[in-house]
Protein backbone atom coordinates (compact mmCIF):
# COMPACT_ATOMS: atom_id res chain seq x y z
CA UNK A 1 0.00 0.00 0.00
CA UNK A 2 1.49 3.62 -1.18
CA UNK A 3 -0.81 5.57 0.50
CA UNK A 4 0.23 5.44 4.33
CA UNK A 5 3.06 6.74 3.30
CA UNK A 6 1.60 9.89 1.64
CA UNK A 7 2.29 12.65 4.02
CA UNK A 8 -0.44 14.76 5.44
CA UNK A 9 -2.10 17.62 3.89
CA UNK A 10 -0.42 20.85 3.34
CA UNK A 11 -2.82 22.83 6.10
CA UNK A 12 -2.20 20.08 8.85
CA UNK A 13 1.27 21.21 9.94
CA UNK A 14 4.44 23.45 9.13
CA UNK A 15 5.49 23.67 12.13
CA UNK A 16 5.04 21.07 14.52
CA UNK A 17 6.79 20.41 17.86
CA UNK A 18 7.42 22.51 20.87
CA UNK A 19 10.54 23.87 19.90
CA UNK A 20 8.13 26.21 17.36
CA UNK A 21 6.25 27.50 20.26
CA UNK A 22 9.49 28.48 21.92
CA UNK A 23 10.67 30.50 19.30
CA UNK A 24 7.67 32.28 18.66
CA UNK A 25 6.91 32.81 22.44
CA UNK A 26 3.62 31.36 21.54
CA UNK A 27 3.09 28.89 24.39
CA UNK A 28 -0.19 27.44 24.04
CA UNK A 29 0.06 25.48 27.30
CA UNK A 30 -2.26 27.88 30.10
CA UNK A 31 -4.89 27.85 28.14
CA UNK A 32 -5.08 24.23 27.50
CA UNK A 33 -4.42 23.78 31.73
CA UNK A 34 -6.94 26.33 32.24
CA UNK A 35 -9.38 25.12 29.88
CA UNK A 36 -9.12 21.67 30.69
CA UNK A 37 -9.99 22.87 34.47
CA UNK A 38 -13.14 24.67 33.76
CA UNK A 39 -13.83 21.48 31.86
CA UNK A 40 -13.16 19.09 35.14
CA UNK A 41 -10.66 16.67 32.36
CA UNK A 42 -7.37 15.38 33.45
CA UNK A 43 -4.60 17.19 31.56
CA UNK A 44 -1.44 16.18 33.23
CA UNK A 45 0.69 14.63 31.27
CA UNK A 46 -0.04 16.14 28.01
CA UNK A 47 1.92 16.09 25.15
CA UNK A 48 1.97 18.14 22.26
CA UNK A 49 1.92 16.32 18.92
CA UNK A 50 1.92 19.53 16.42
CA UNK A 51 1.35 23.16 16.55
CA UNK A 52 0.05 24.47 12.88
CA UNK A 53 -2.78 26.63 12.66
CA UNK A 54 -4.41 25.22 16.36
CA UNK A 55 -2.00 23.13 19.02
CA UNK A 56 -3.08 20.21 19.16
CA UNK A 57 -2.40 17.99 22.66
CA UNK A 58 -2.74 14.09 23.58
CA UNK A 59 -4.49 14.02 27.41
CA UNK A 60 -5.51 11.10 29.15
CA UNK A 61 -8.17 9.61 29.08
CA UNK A 62 -8.23 9.21 25.07
CA UNK A 63 -8.98 13.12 24.88
CA UNK A 64 -7.60 15.64 22.68
CA UNK A 65 -7.21 18.98 23.20
CA UNK A 66 -6.89 21.86 19.75
CA UNK A 67 -6.02 25.15 21.38
CA UNK A 68 -5.83 27.82 18.82
CA UNK A 69 -3.67 30.51 17.85
CA UNK A 70 -4.07 33.58 20.08
CA UNK A 71 -6.62 35.91 19.03
CA UNK A 72 -8.53 33.80 16.70
CA UNK A 73 -12.65 34.05 17.31
CA UNK A 74 -14.46 31.82 19.03
CA UNK A 75 -17.08 31.39 15.69
CA UNK A 76 -15.03 28.74 13.68
CA UNK A 77 -14.32 26.10 16.50
CA UNK A 78 -18.44 26.53 18.05
CA UNK A 79 -18.92 25.52 14.27
CA UNK A 80 -16.61 22.42 14.17
CA UNK A 81 -18.35 21.33 17.37
CA UNK A 82 -21.33 21.63 15.82
CA UNK A 83 -20.82 19.89 12.85
CA UNK A 84 -19.17 16.61 14.70
CA UNK A 85 -22.25 16.98 16.78
CA UNK A 86 -24.28 16.76 13.96
CA UNK A 87 -22.61 13.41 12.20
CA UNK A 88 -22.63 12.12 14.87
CA UNK A 89 -26.65 12.21 15.30
CA UNK A 90 -26.28 10.73 11.67
CA UNK A 91 -23.43 8.31 12.42
CA UNK A 92 -21.61 9.36 10.21
CA UNK A 93 -17.27 8.62 10.93
CA UNK A 94 -15.99 11.34 11.76
CA UNK A 95 -14.24 12.85 14.53
CA UNK A 96 -16.42 13.37 18.21
CA UNK A 97 -16.07 15.82 20.52
CA UNK A 98 -16.20 15.42 24.06
CA UNK A 99 -19.79 15.38 25.48
CA UNK A 100 -18.44 19.06 27.58
CA UNK A 101 -19.75 22.62 27.05
CA UNK A 102 -17.51 23.97 24.44
CA UNK A 103 -15.77 25.51 23.11
CA UNK A 104 -13.85 27.55 25.74
CA UNK A 105 -12.34 30.74 25.89
CA UNK A 106 -9.20 30.54 28.15
CA UNK A 107 -5.86 33.02 27.81
CA UNK A 108 -7.11 34.23 24.68
CA UNK A 109 -7.47 31.34 22.64
CA UNK A 110 -9.96 29.08 21.91
CA UNK A 111 -10.19 25.48 23.41
CA UNK A 112 -12.07 22.48 22.13
CA UNK A 113 -11.87 18.92 23.10
CA UNK A 114 -12.07 15.95 21.27
CA UNK A 115 -12.50 11.96 21.14
CA UNK A 116 -9.10 10.42 20.42
CA UNK A 117 -9.81 8.23 17.38
CA UNK A 118 -6.46 6.37 17.89
CA UNK A 119 -2.72 6.14 19.63
CA UNK A 120 -1.60 7.31 16.37
CA UNK A 121 -1.98 8.16 12.92
CA UNK A 122 -2.80 5.75 10.24
CA UNK A 123 -4.01 7.04 7.15
CA UNK A 124 -7.00 5.07 5.68
CA UNK A 125 -7.13 3.11 1.84
CA UNK A 126 -7.80 5.66 -1.03
CA UNK A 127 -11.01 3.33 -1.44
CA UNK A 128 -12.07 4.65 1.74
CA UNK A 129 -11.31 8.06 1.42
CA UNK A 130 -13.04 8.14 -1.72
CA UNK A 131 -16.23 6.42 0.05
CA UNK A 132 -16.38 9.23 3.32
CA UNK A 133 -16.40 11.78 0.58
CA UNK A 134 -19.24 10.66 -1.21
CA UNK A 135 -20.96 8.98 1.47
CA UNK A 136 -20.44 12.70 3.22
CA UNK A 137 -21.94 14.46 -0.02
CA UNK A 138 -24.95 12.89 0.19
CA UNK A 139 -25.98 14.23 3.29
CA UNK A 140 -28.05 17.64 4.01
CA UNK A 141 -27.00 19.29 6.75
CA UNK A 142 -30.01 20.37 9.25
CA UNK A 143 -31.23 23.97 9.18
CA UNK A 144 -30.24 25.04 12.51
CA UNK A 145 -26.68 24.35 11.95
CA UNK A 146 -25.30 27.58 10.10
CA UNK A 147 -22.69 26.53 7.30
CA UNK A 148 -20.29 29.35 5.34
CA UNK A 149 -20.22 29.86 1.91
CA UNK A 150 -16.93 28.03 0.23
CA UNK A 151 -14.47 31.12 0.42
CA UNK A 152 -11.09 29.73 0.73
CA UNK A 153 -9.77 33.04 -0.87
CA UNK A 154 -11.66 34.82 1.35
CA UNK A 155 -14.88 37.46 0.69
CA UNK A 156 -14.25 39.86 -1.89
CA UNK A 157 -13.84 42.97 0.08
CA UNK A 158 -10.79 41.53 2.39
CA UNK A 159 -7.21 42.14 2.13
CA UNK A 160 -4.99 40.35 0.25
CA UNK A 161 -2.99 38.69 2.26
CA UNK A 162 0.30 39.44 2.93
CA UNK A 163 3.81 37.08 3.24
CA UNK A 164 6.28 38.80 5.11
CA UNK A 165 8.41 35.29 5.17
CA UNK A 166 8.79 35.83 1.49
CA UNK A 167 11.41 37.29 -1.16
CA UNK A 168 9.99 40.60 -2.09
CA UNK A 169 9.24 39.55 -5.87
CA UNK A 170 7.98 35.87 -4.63
CA UNK A 171 5.18 37.90 -1.91
CA UNK A 172 4.18 40.22 -5.11
CA UNK A 173 3.46 37.12 -7.24
CA UNK A 174 1.65 35.43 -4.68
CA UNK A 175 -0.70 37.89 -3.64
CA UNK A 176 -1.98 38.49 -7.48
CA UNK A 177 -2.09 34.70 -7.91
CA UNK A 178 -4.30 34.78 -5.34
CA UNK A 179 -6.17 38.02 -5.63
CA UNK A 180 -6.92 36.17 -9.24
CA UNK A 181 -7.83 32.77 -8.04
CA UNK A 182 -10.72 34.73 -5.11
CA UNK A 183 -12.20 36.35 -8.49
CA UNK A 184 -11.92 33.50 -10.58
CA UNK A 185 -13.31 30.66 -8.19
CA UNK A 186 -16.90 31.77 -8.14
CA UNK A 187 -17.27 31.97 -12.21
CA UNK A 188 -15.87 28.17 -13.03
CA UNK A 189 -18.43 26.04 -14.88
CA UNK A 190 -18.99 23.62 -11.86
CA UNK A 191 -20.75 20.69 -12.52
CA UNK A 192 -21.47 18.40 -9.82
CA UNK A 193 -24.37 19.46 -7.09
CA UNK A 194 -23.73 21.86 -4.85
CA UNK A 195 -24.18 20.97 -0.98
CA UNK A 196 -22.06 20.47 2.12
CA UNK A 197 -18.20 19.65 1.65
CA UNK A 198 -15.45 19.18 3.89
CA UNK A 199 -13.51 21.69 2.46
CA UNK A 200 -10.24 20.34 2.68
CA UNK A 201 -10.88 16.71 1.72
CA UNK A 202 -7.67 14.43 0.87
CA UNK A 203 -5.68 11.26 2.52
CA UNK A 204 -4.23 13.38 5.41
CA UNK A 205 -7.38 13.96 7.01
CA UNK A 206 -8.84 9.91 6.98
CA UNK A 207 -6.93 8.25 9.27
CA UNK A 208 -8.06 4.42 11.14
CA UNK A 209 -9.58 4.31 14.70
CA UNK A 210 -8.61 1.64 16.80
CA UNK A 211 -10.95 -0.89 15.33
CA UNK A 212 -9.74 0.17 11.68
CA UNK A 213 -12.32 1.67 11.00
CA UNK A 214 -11.76 5.32 8.59
CA UNK A 215 -12.60 8.18 10.19
CA UNK A 216 -12.83 11.70 8.69
CA UNK A 217 -11.04 14.36 10.98
CA UNK A 218 -10.75 18.08 10.85
CA UNK A 219 -13.76 19.65 10.50
CA UNK A 220 -12.56 23.15 10.36
CA UNK A 221 -13.26 24.06 6.36
CA UNK A 222 -16.54 22.68 6.82
CA UNK A 223 -18.80 24.26 4.24
CA UNK A 224 -21.57 24.67 1.56
CA UNK A 225 -20.31 24.77 -2.08
CA UNK A 226 -19.13 22.82 -5.05
CA UNK A 227 -18.47 19.51 -4.81
CA UNK A 228 -15.16 19.72 -6.93
CA UNK A 229 -13.56 21.61 -4.22
CA UNK A 230 -13.52 18.37 -1.82
CA UNK A 231 -12.09 15.89 -5.04
CA UNK A 232 -9.62 18.41 -6.31
CA UNK A 233 -6.98 17.70 -3.98
CA UNK A 234 -7.25 13.91 -4.82
CA UNK A 235 -6.89 14.61 -8.22
CA UNK A 236 -4.05 17.09 -8.40
CA UNK A 237 -2.12 14.87 -5.70
CA UNK A 238 -2.15 12.29 -8.41
CA UNK A 239 -1.79 14.17 -11.49
CA UNK A 240 0.00 16.61 -10.68
CA UNK A 241 2.77 16.08 -7.65
CA UNK A 242 2.93 12.40 -8.38
CA UNK A 243 1.76 11.80 -4.24
CA UNK A 244 -0.81 9.19 -5.78
CA UNK A 245 -0.54 6.32 -8.00
CA UNK A 246 -2.31 6.37 -11.06
CA UNK A 247 -4.03 3.12 -9.63
CA UNK A 248 -4.60 4.81 -6.44
CA UNK A 249 -6.41 7.59 -8.37
CA UNK A 250 -8.22 4.99 -10.42
CA UNK A 251 -9.63 3.49 -7.43
CA UNK A 252 -10.60 6.77 -5.92
CA UNK A 253 -12.20 7.58 -9.22
CA UNK A 254 -14.49 4.46 -9.29
CA UNK A 255 -15.33 4.14 -5.90
CA UNK A 256 -16.77 8.20 -5.71
CA UNK A 257 -17.82 7.68 -9.11
CA UNK A 258 -16.63 10.88 -10.74
CA UNK A 259 -13.28 11.46 -12.56
CA UNK A 260 -12.66 15.33 -12.13
CA UNK A 261 -9.79 15.85 -14.75
CA UNK A 262 -12.94 14.96 -17.34
CA UNK A 263 -14.43 18.50 -16.13
CA UNK A 264 -13.63 21.59 -18.21
CA UNK A 265 -12.24 23.49 -15.56
CA UNK A 266 -10.33 21.30 -13.88
CA UNK A 267 -6.57 23.04 -14.41
CA UNK A 268 -8.04 25.96 -13.59
CA UNK A 269 -9.38 24.63 -10.27
CA UNK A 270 -5.97 22.64 -9.61
CA UNK A 271 -4.21 26.14 -10.04
CA UNK A 272 -6.30 27.20 -7.52
CA UNK A 273 -5.35 24.49 -5.04
CA UNK A 274 -1.91 25.50 -5.64
CA UNK A 275 -2.10 28.94 -4.79
CA UNK A 276 -4.03 27.75 -1.57
CA UNK A 277 -1.55 25.23 -0.51
CA UNK A 278 1.22 27.23 -1.14
CA UNK A 279 -0.18 30.75 0.39
CA UNK A 280 -0.92 28.43 3.76
CA UNK A 281 2.25 27.78 3.85
CA UNK A 282 3.73 30.85 2.63
CA UNK A 283 1.90 32.16 5.93
CA UNK A 284 4.79 29.81 8.44
CA UNK A 285 7.65 31.29 6.10
CA UNK A 286 8.53 34.30 8.37
CA UNK A 287 8.76 31.99 11.34
CA UNK A 288 10.04 28.58 9.92
CA UNK A 289 13.00 28.08 7.22
CA UNK A 290 12.36 25.19 5.80
CA UNK A 291 8.38 26.30 5.09
CA UNK A 292 9.75 29.43 3.67
CA UNK A 293 12.32 27.19 1.31
CA UNK A 294 9.89 25.01 0.40
CA UNK A 295 7.19 28.28 -0.42
CA UNK A 296 10.15 29.51 -2.72
CA UNK A 297 10.58 25.98 -4.02
CA UNK A 298 6.61 25.98 -4.81
CA UNK A 299 6.16 30.12 -5.99
CA UNK A 300 9.11 29.19 -8.72
CA UNK A 301 7.45 25.94 -9.97
CA UNK A 302 3.97 28.15 -10.54
CA UNK A 303 5.65 30.76 -12.26
CA UNK A 304 7.41 29.32 -14.65
CA UNK A 305 5.38 26.17 -14.89
CA UNK A 306 7.85 23.71 -14.06
CA UNK A 307 7.87 20.15 -12.51
CA UNK A 308 5.43 19.80 -8.77
CA UNK A 309 6.80 16.34 -8.26
CA UNK A 310 9.31 17.76 -5.88
CA UNK A 311 7.22 19.23 -3.68
CA UNK A 312 7.09 18.46 -0.39
CA UNK A 313 4.02 17.66 2.13
CA UNK A 314 3.26 19.13 5.03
Amino acid sequence: MTTAAVPTRDSRCAISDAKAAERESDDPAPALQQAASAARLAHDPSTLIRYGSNAVFRLPDEVIARVSRPGVPVDGAARQVAVARWLESVDFPAARVIDVEQPIEADGRVVTFWKSAADDERYAEIDDVAALIRDLHQLAAPAELELPALRPFGDPDDAVPLFPGLAEADESFLRERYSWARKTLPGLPFALPRGVIHGDANVGNVILDRDDRPVLIDLDSFATGPREWDLIQTALFADRLGWHSPEEYRRFVDVYGHDLRDWEGYEQLADMREIAMTAWLSKQAAHSEKSAAEAAKRIAAIRTGASRRDWSAY
